[in-house]
């Protein structure tokens, strides 16, 4: 039986195949990446960098907290003021969804209890944000993005 020999034509040809599965694995990673995340935030940053400011002392005069969980199937939203008392404001709209895609985003409507905001939802186990805008009596603006990690 004849003995076959390395040769650079082999080293070449291996070089090219590892390097061609690397670069393909990269191209569908890149495209998956750009096709599920939009990757925006806002319409026009450097309008919103100018807002900021504004948003912030109107943030900070209202000295709300907000804090989610889930409990029994419930979303719940907890939005207390400086001394923690429960506060039900003028409107309220959220968006739900994950933090890597936009695939899974809704808007559920929230109810008020007197001590906080619920919905029944069913959110998968991992990261979670919820993007709310709340606003008071006088039509003053909290917008915050709030993480929840749901355990399995």
């Amino acid at each position: 039986m004849a003995e076959r020999q390395f040769t650079g034509k082999h080293a070449l040809a291996i070089f090219v195949a590892a390097f061609g599965v690397i670069i393909a694995v990269n191209l569908v990673l890149a495209y998956s990446a750009v096709k599920t995340f939009p990757g925006l935030e806002v319409k026009n940053s450097y309008v919103a960098s100018q807002e900021f400011n504004d948003r912030l002392k109107e943030h900070q005069a209202l000295g709300w907290t907000i804090r989610a969980e889930m409990s029994g199937g419930l979303l719940i939203l907890h939005i207390t003021d400086k001394t923690g008392a429960p506060i039900e404001v003028a409107e309220l709209q959220a968006v739900v969804g994950r933090a890597t895609h936009v695939e899974d985003d809704f808007s559920p409507e929230f109810i008020f209890d007197g001590q906080a905001y619920a919905t029944p939802v069913s959110l998968g186990k991992g990261n979670w944000n919820i993007r709310l805008v709340a606003k008071d009596s006088a039509g003053a603006e909290f917008a915050q993005r709030v993480p929840l990690y749901v355990k399995g």
